[in-house]
């Protein structure tokens, strides 16, 4: 949770309730991280209903936005609108980059690697990268410990397992019935930008916002502009 930009989840709790949360095993929460993105989304539908809550907007970011897809599959009723950022649906397409996606993509990642696999790679994309990596450092207290290798793993399992359709492929968003907004970058390296375009055209009521000289961060590189557009989509 501690990823997350603060100037995003305050711009959004200013006007709604905002509920921040690890999945099983990552970040601040005990438990074993489910090794298929829809055994994380059970855990999220296992979450919801222990805190009593019962139709609610749903926001998820890369992986987290499949955890959301698969939610939403299953969960029609429970949402009232989704936002999706960064992500890819289920048999989407690889990136072309992956390669040195996997190798900045470590335990050991410099602030350039981060920039590069995050943001724009123009100088005002890195800039916005590098104010961002200020503003989620700001919190000091209670920080989120490190993810477990195992749910490193497990979480690395359940991606390559996203990349496998059920049945015909992308036939299964239609099952997404939630008015839903879709967020990219012009140039997104790790989960390519097309894969936006797969979703927008194949979830019945679907927008699609690309921000330009962005990257798979755009909603972090573009956060006054996404705060608007997201405010707008949230309030109908």
């Amino acid at each position: 949770m501690d990823h997350w930009d603060p100037l995003l989840t305050n711009g959004l709790a200013e006007g709604r309730e905002v509920i921040l949360v690890d999945f099983p095993g990552i970040g601040g929460s005990t438990g074993e991280t489910p090794r298929t993105i829809e055994g994380v989304a059970a855990a999220i539908l296992d979450f919801v209903d222990a805190i009593g809550l019962d139709k609610f907007d749903l926001l998820g970011f890369s992986f987290g936005g499949m955890v959301a897809q698969a939610f939403a599959k299953a969960n029609a009723q429970r949402l009232n609108r989704l936002i999706l950022c960064g992500t890819s649906p289920r048999g989407g397409e690889p990136s072309p980059f992956i390669a040195e996606v996997r190798q900045r993509a470590t335990g050991n990642a410099n602030q350039d690697d981060f920039l590069w696999l995050f943001f724009g790679h123009s100088e005002t994309g890195k800039a916005a990268g590098r104010a961002f990596w200020e503003r989620r450092m700001e919190r000091t207290e209670d920080r989120d410990p490190p993810t477990a290798p195992e749910g490193i793993m497990a979480q690395q399992l359940a991606g390559r397992d996203w990349l496998e359709p059920h049945g015909e492929r992308f036939a299964d968003l239609a099952a997404i019935t939630a008015p839903t907004m879709i967020v990219n970058g012009t140039l997104d390296v790790m989960l390519p930008t097309i894969n936006s375009f797969h979703l927008q055209q194949h979830i019945p009521d679907a927008q699609l916002v690309i921000y330009p000289d962005a990257g798979h961060a755009s909603q972090f590189q573009h956060p006054e502009l996404f705060l608007k557009h997201a405010r707008i989509f949230l309030d109908g």
